[in-house]
């Protein structure tokens, strides 16, 4: 299970909204100065938090610390229908044009046209996807926070 802090910002009936802040492994590397990845993370990383609506039924307020969890399996697949797919339609679109004979142009076009298609694919099963429960994080607890006057 993959875990993440995050804060309550709004609470509804049914869900309540999280805030998790993206967090990057850069400034724990000692090439960070030099790194062409590390200066990107640092001229493009949003400093806002990101919200995240997740149904609950644990008895959350505003302001609440929270754990979120989600299956690596989720992560994996859905990494996989992301980068994978678009790709692989790519290159069957294009072998299968290869296999006929075509000149190249013809298969640079069906490799491009396979990409968009798998692309588009990965886009109509996202949003049709989006809300079902199975691939929504979870609140796993709310954190307890000690109080300094006991």
């Amino acid at each position: 299970m993959i875990e993440e802090a995050g804060v309550v910002v709004t609470v509804e009936p049914d869900a309540v909204w999280v805030a998790t802040q993206r967090k990057t492994t850069c400034g724990s590397c000692s090439a960070r100065m030099t790194c062409g990845q590390g200066l990107m993370t640092s001229l493009a990383s949003d400093k806002k938090p990101h919200l995240i609506k997740i149904s609950t039924d644990l008895l959350l307020r505003e302001g609440d610390q929270v754990t979120l969890g989600m299956p690596e399996e989720l992560l994996v697949r859905s990494a996989f229908l992301v980068y994978m797919l678009p790709l692989l339609a790519m290159f069957i679109s294009a072998l299968g044009v290869n296999a006929l004979n075509a000149s190249e142009p013809w298969i640079i076009f069906a490799a491009v046209l396979g990409f968009l298609a798998g692309a588009l694919w990965v886009r109509y099963y996202s949003d049709r996807y989006i809300d079902a429960a199975a691939i929504q994080p979870v609140v796993l607890c709310r954190q307890i926070a000690v109080s300094p006057a006991l």
